[in-house]
């Protein structure tokens, strides 16, 4: 009897597992899972060409080293150094030579002899680069050259036959594709991950200087920075750099830097080690609504000119403060920041064809780009950031110099112009007072005698959120901390 139970249950339970694997052939034969085989397929080809092409980057940055508190920084350091030194020879606290920090991310092969594109703040200030490979072989890397103002960099490992990934269009991109990314997220090698784009041209993120992302939500997390991602063709149409998070992890916005802006880049880098970019000289704003209405503007109609510096292309070409730029070779111009960046990917010496507003008239204005150095774009960004226009004290006339109490061989650069309500004019600095001085940490204070050092020493600031200058005003000299917006 029980057997016979036993018997009717197993057949039954035979007859429901065939009709399973009955309903599930039938079921994966429908046109709508085979698109989605396809569609997995597709991906898992992607990877397999694109992983042995991509890198797990680990940086080792040697920290700065403090005699006596690592997170305390006082005048008086030196003193308790000696002090301890005298009472317990060379036991001194926190003199032990720091280990070095250690940071990753990710990277990627753009040619057979050895280079790799990542971003900048991967490998930033890093004494030791190593590349590890999809097969597990590690390489020591060295830099080619970095680009802080988009935040890429290309090194270099010495090896030959190497798997490498080439640029797509990113232009042709369209919202709602499919979009893999690769990378090595919280140091787990070989990652991929699966989205569409989101949006293109991201900009006013505070990313980096220049902005134009790719907004994708395919999970980008810590240590993607500097993979690819990839439209299904297994083109590179970005390079992960950064997410919008409130957590620290993935939270469904990541952005990428388009294929053509890094192609840009990557192309000077591996030729010159540097990128050389066109400048115009001039000091733009956005026209909003409110704007738009005190001056009797359309609301999107042009970029205002603010500033234009002296000597410049812009100034060349006659560019006025008050010009509107409509137009840039029949172009509408109501970007401010697609103006910046168009004018970033020309070459020194593109002649441009602008249509201006200026009070009642509108110009047609010929200019011719020149190049300008890296330091000083830099310089000139900070100085805008801060609110202050510099000049050295020879080039003031003798009568205002002696005007405002500075007696002929004194050594500074005179500020000439404070914006209004600007970081500096907050700070108390005012017009013709001068820099004498710029404070990169209590022990490392650069003394000020002309632009050129005046500009050395900015970059000696690097990403700090203030800047402290010391300023004279006729027989008193003072410490200003200026806070960065």
């Amino acid at each position: 009897m029980i057997r016979k139970k036993l018997f009717k249950i197993s057949t039954h339970l035979l007859l429901l597992s065939s009709a399973n694997l009955l309903h599930a052939a039938s079921y994966k034969s429908t046109p709508e899972t085979l698109y989605l085989e396809k569609t997995s397929k597709a991906f898992s080809h992607i990877a397999k060409d694109a992983m042995p092409c991509t890198v797990f980057i680990k940086t080792e940055i040697e920290p700065k080293h403090t005699s006596f508190n690592d997170n305390f920084s006082h005048p008086f350091d030196h003193l308790a150094e000696d002090f301890f030194q005298r009472f317990f020879g060379n036991i001194v606290p926190n003199s032990q030579k720091p280990s070095p920090q250690k940071g990753s991310g990710s990277g990627f092969f753009i040619s057979e002899d050895g280079h790799i594109l990542t971003n900048n703040h991967v490998i930033d200030k890093a004494s030791k680069i190593l590349a590890v490979l999809n097969d597990g072989r590690e390489y020591e890397a060295t830099v080619v050259g970095t680009d802080p103002r988009t935040d890429l960099a290309v090194v270099k490992i010495e090896e030959e036959n190497l798997p490498y990934l080439s640029f797509g269009n990113s232009d042709e991109l369209d919202i709602g594709e499919w979009v893999i990314a690769i990378g090595n997220p919280f140091a787990l090698e070989s990652s991929l991950t699966v989205g569409v784009v989101s949006a293109k041209g991201r900009q006013d993120l505070g990313i980096t200087t220049l902005e134009d992302f790719i907004q994708t939500d395919a999970a980008i997390n810590p240590g993607n920075s500097g993979g690819p991602l990839l439209n299904l063709s297994g083109d590179v149409i970005g390079i992960n750099t950064a997410i919008a998070t409130r957590s620290g992890g993935y939270m469904g916005i990541g952005f990428a830097i388009p294929a053509k802006l890094s192609k840009h880049v990557v192309d000077q880098l591996m030729e010159n080690g540097v990128v050389q970019r066109a400048y115009v000289g001039i000091i733009m704003q956005p026209i909003d609504k409110e704007l738009a209405e005190a001056m009797n503007l359309k609301q999107n109609e042009g970029i205002l000119i603010t500033e234009v510096v002296k000597n410049s292309p812009a100034s060349k070409a006659g560019l006025e403060t008050g010009d509107i730029i409509l137009e840039m070779d029949s172009a509408p111009t109501n970007n401010m920041n697609k103006f910046r960046n168009d004018i970033s990917m020309m070459s020194p010496g593109t002649k441009l064809k602008l249509k201006v507003k200026r009070k009642e008239s509108e110009l047609h204005l010929k200019i011719t780009l020149e190049t300008l150095s890296e330091n000083e774009v830099a310089s000139q960004e900070l100085f805008q950031q801060l609110g202050i226009d510099v000049n050295e004290l020879h080039e003031l006339p003798q009568e205002v110099a002696s005007k405002v109490g500075y007696a002929e061989g004194s050594e500074g650069v005179i500020i000439t112009k404070v914006k209004h309500g600007s970081p500096a004019a907050i700070a108390g600095i005012r017009p013709y007072q001068m820099i004498t001085g710029v404070v990169v940490d209590w022990q490392n204070q650069k003394k000020v005698t002309n632009l050129d050092e005046f500009n050395e020493a900015l970059k000696e600031i690097g990403k700090k959120n203030y800047v402290v200058l010391i300023v004279r005003h006729q027989n008193y000299q003072r410490y200003y901390t200026v806070k960065l917006p």
